[in-house]
């Protein structure tokens, strides 16, 4: 029920407030300890999903301001929302929600609710972007306001040229680190494994693995060499107390971008990611990562959100290319458009 999970960290106040919930009064509720590992590193193994965070906004939008959180009135019409996308999965149909749509002047569309994830639970942010202030992205640099022009114009194309034409996502090679954590219709979970001195990261979609070096206490673990690059970069950890902070370079820049799945503004080959993991209860990790690169912001940002383990989640397979005719039967389409229209000239 929502009044347990608001009352963790108020045991005093909440064993009035559980027995008014449950008919009776008894002990205050147990308080939460830190788990840790068996050689003492603070737990964060399992699986986790941002499925409680789909359908908040990346970027803030303006009528909130400088407001991270809703209220109580805005918090009931999302979870509003959130219910009719539910209820909308649960018989099989296509819900005709859209709050966010419009809100922000755009026409609501149909949710695909035979795959569609839907938040489990409601979160107050106004957005996931929680620095700057005002919850917006920073501006481009003029080189890649640039880039961004030639990348919109390729996409407007047409019909399919080749297969540069399709983003790595879309060719199921990556989605690049922010890409791969940020909430999406589905496939949003994301397991950590942790053995002495290192940290594994695995995505659900597309299936990446990051495994993390941790630094030893006066042993930092130094970056590849500046001529290494990868689509996932080159992570190295440590911990800060309780926080698990990860601290990514060496991307390949160019080819993925920023947002969700790796759409967006790409980023460059200077791209420094810090991600920081900060377990807060049984069932959730605060997960916060701030954005650098001097190439393509003119500002570093900052997403925050919660990840939390959802009861019988799973990761299954993803054969992202199995049965996949998309690219081949695009290509093909085009070439046989532009042969129809050459025989009619």
């Amino acid at each position: 029920m929502r009044t347990v999970g608001k009352c963790v960290g108020m045991v005093g106040l909440c064993a009035v407030a559980l027995g008014m919930v449950f008919g009776q009064t008894g002990a205050p509720a147990r308080k939460w300890t830190f788990p840790k590992t068996a050689w003492g590193d603070p737990d964060l193994q399992g699986v986790w999903t941002s499925d409680d965070s789909y359908g908040v906004p990346f970027q803030r939008p303006k009528r909130y301001g400088n407001r991270k959180q809703l209220t109580d009135e805005e918090l009931a019409e999302r979870a509003k929302e959130n219910e009719l996308i539910a209820a909308g999965i649960r018989a099989g149909v296509f819900p005709k929600a859209g709050y966010w749509e419009q809100h922000q002047g755009v026409e609501a569309e149909p949710y695909p609710s035979n795959w569609s994830e839907y938040a489990k639970q409601t979160t107050r942010q106004t957005s996931l972007i929680v620095d700057p202030q005002d919850g917006q992205l920073p501006g481009l640099t003029p080189q890649a306001m640039f880039l961004r022009a030639q990348q919109i114009a390729t996409a407007r194309k047409p019909r399919m040229e080749s297969w540069e034409d399709f983003s790595a996502y879309g060719r199921c090679i990556t989605r690049g680190v922010l890409g791969s954590m940020l909430p999406v219709m589905y496939g949003n979970g994301t397991e950590i494994v942790q053995t002495p001195g290192l940290v594994a990261i695995h995505y659900e979609m597309i299936h990446e693995a990051r495994i993390v070096p941790l630094d030893a206490p006066g042993h930092p673990n130094p970056h590849l060499t500046a001529t290494v690059h990868t689509y996932m970069g080159d992570p190295r950890g440590h911990w800060e107390g309780d926080t698990l902070v990860v601290e990514t370079t060496n991307f390949i820049g160019g080819r993925v971008g920023i947002g969700a799945n790796g759409e967006g503004v790409r980023y460059s080959d200077d791209l420094r990611l810090v991600e920081r993991f900060t377990r807060t209860s049984e069932r959730e990790i605060q997960y916060e990562v701030t954005v650098n690169d001097p190439k393509t912001f003119t500002a570093p940002w900052t997403v925050a959100f919660p990840i939390t383990a959802e009861p019988g989640y799973r990761i299954f397979e993803y054969a992202c290319h199995e049965g996949n005719y998309a690219m081949a039967n695009s290509l093909s389409a085009a070439r046989a458009e532009e042969k129809a229209e050459a025989g009619g000239k």
